[in-house]
């Protein structure tokens, strides 16, 4: 697998990704994170894409099979600003990953797409719905830290938040 930018020629499979991961969600008793609201608009994507903050992951053929959202810089999040329940145990510089997807075509795309954005910076921030205990275990096996509980915009929803920082 390797990780790339998207283009604007990816925004087709990476929203069939998108609607795929929808489905896995509720399957996987996470109906309410993206399936409302039918998240996350191509809108969003293409404003992803034009900022440079837009990748996906290819299989070894040269398939798309994962897409994700990755920035990095100071305070760079703006939800992550206020954390009930705990705290961030990193300073104000960090890399966030969101809008993480893959089509389910292969073991570990999830796990290979939040290593490689960790291995660019360092110091990671991801937080996920209560009710995706995939993502959950996901992160605690790649050795973050559950630090508390944020907010988003969109919906105000309680995400819990996570943080890895290397030594």
């Amino acid at each position: 697998m390797k990780i790339r930018k998207s283009t604007a020629a990816d925004i087709p499979r990476m929203m069939e990704i998108y609607a795929r991961a929808r489905e896995f969600m509720a399957a996987h008793g996470n109906p309410d994170q993206w399936g409302p609201t039918n998240w996350p608009p191509e809108a969003l994507i293409m404003s992803d894409i034009e900022a440079g903050d837009s990748y996906v992951c290819e299989s070894d053929a040269g398939r798309v099979i994962g897409t994700f959202y990755y920035v990095f810089g100071k305070d760079i999040e703006p939800t992550y600003r206020t954390i009930e329940d705990g705290a961030w145990i990193g300073g104000d510089t960090y890399g966030v990953v969101h809008r993480i997807a893959s089509d389910g075509s292969e073991r570990g795309i999830g796990s290979f797409c939040v290593k490689w954005a960790f291995g660019q910076c360092g110091h990671l921030r991801i937080d996920t719905h209560d009710d995706n205990v995939v993502m959950q275990n996901m992160l605690t096996k790649l050795g973050f830290v559950h630090c508390g509980t944020i907010y988003v915009r969109e919906d105000r929803a309680p995400r819990r938040a996570y943080e890895k920082i290397s030594l």
